[in-house]
């Protein structure tokens, strides 16, 4: 099998928090087989000298919405199923470009969208899937005006994110049906949100049982449940229940976060997408309703970070964004910043969110044995962490599992 060697590096140690001088790194196949201080010595290997750039492991988002191209998200329940994956296609290539190299959806992407990309066939990074998330009637899910009783759930169709079920039964069938089409995850909305036409964002969302059962089945089968919440009362009874990822947590005080930690569970606050829906909305055609829910929640979401970030919570890197504003992915990058050191952003995109995927060792890391997703810097992305903004542009190579998908070293 032929190898690449990367030589000259200046390897970002996510773990320690260093810039490690003159590394080489060996690439075989998808993986990385070693990483040294010296020179390799391959005979047959392929050698590119990196020049003193930084190498450090490609990104991880914990949130996103890859099917969800069109700001009005109410028009996916009557899209084409072909026609949202080719809209996918466009989102999730220029997620890869921007450094991400491993996603997490948090629903409406499937199977087969992730099959196409495992298989080549859409270029983007790799995808973990929660199908459908389960909403109940009224929820965060639920996207039916006042005046719509029926309810239209297709459960082989991409994009349609919400998928409704009431009662503990109900719950644990939806749960069971997703996991059945290989769900990395399970979602559920346990809070009320921003996006949704009808409900109060600090309505608490399905019942204790209700939120046991889905965390029962994703335990059975060895997943986890992430659950959409904004408020102290949502967060705590998702955490009592054994939910294990909480989306958002906007409004977070500082006992619910000392019970993230206790839990040892972890948080991926969202940012950017209110910032963008606040700045971007009215231009991109949402509502005043939803601009105004937004605005309410973006004002307490820094101070939501800070609390988490002085209770020592195990943060992960999302964004959430939607229609037109996807361009803004990276730019969480920078939101966080205004909080957080810049190595702490980037162990949320890394290490915090491998361990959260269960990949530990498998991305977000730089190290032998782990995928070759691989970004080399044209500067210092510790000292100036607006290197990873920009859709790319500072990025002078882009490996995902051990391919090229930018190369203008």
């Amino acid at each position: 099998m032929s190898a690449i060697v990367f030589e000259h590096c200046t390897l970002l140690d996510v773990q320690q928090g260093q810039m490690l001088p003159d590394r080489s790194i060996m690439v075989v196949g998808e993986r990385i087989e070693e990483v040294s201080d010296s020179r390799i010595r391959r005979a047959d290997a392929r050698r590119i000298d990196v020049h003193g750039r930084t190498v450090m492991p490609g990104l991880c988002d914990a949130h996103v919405h890859v099917t969800q191209l069109d700001p009005n998200l109410q028009a996916l329940r009557h899209a084409a199923p072909s026609y949202v994956s080719a809209q996918a296609s466009v989102v999730m290539r220029d997620m890869l470009r921007r450094g991400f190299t491993t996603v997490r959806d948090a629903g409406g992407a499937d199977y087969g969208l992730a099959d196409a990309v495992a298989e080549g066939l859409f270029e983007g990074p790799r995808l973990l899937f929660s199908g459908h998330a389960l909403s109940q009637t009224g929820g965060h899910g639920d996207m039916r005006q006042r005046g719509e009783d029926r309810v239209d759930f297709c459960p082989a169709c991409v994009g349609r994110a919400g998928r409704i079920c009431d009662g503990v039964d109900e719950v644990r069938r939806a749960a069971r049906d997703e996991l059945r089409k290989g769900a990395s995850q399970i979602k559920l909305m346990v809070n009320g949100g921003v996006t949704s036409p009808l409900d109060r964002i600090d309505s608490t969302q399905f019942s204790l049982d209700e939120i046991r059962a889905a965390v029962d089945e994703a335990q059975a089968q060895h997943r986890y449940v992430m659950a959409h919440a904004y408020t102290p009362e949502a967060i705590n009874r998702a955490l009592e229940c054994g939910v294990r990822s909480i989306e958002h947590g906007s409004l977070l005080d500082p006992e619910t976060a000392d019970h993230i930690v206790r839990k040892n569970a972890f948080l991926v606050p969202t940012i950017v997408v209110l910032r963008a829906m606040v700045q971007r909305g009215e231009s991109v055609g949402l509502t005043a309703l939803l601009r105004a829910k937004a605005a309410e929640v973006e004002t307490s979401a820094m101070h939501a970070l800070e609390i988490a970030m002085r209770a020592g919570v195990k943060m992960a890197f999302g964004s959430d964004l939607f229609g037109p504003m996807l361009s803004c992915q990276s730019e969480e990058f920078a939101i966080r910043s205004e909080v957080q050191k810049p190595i702490d952003v980037i162990r949320s995109a890394t290490l915090h969110a491998a361990e959260l995927f269960n990949m530990t060792g498998e991305i977000g890391v730089v190290a032998p044995g782990a995928y070759a997703d691989i970004l080399v810097v044209d500067g210092d992305p510790l000292a100036n962490i607006n290197l990873l903004q920009d859709q790319g542009k500072h990025l002078d190579a882009i490996m995902k599992g051990g391919a090229f998908v930018v190369n203008r070293l």
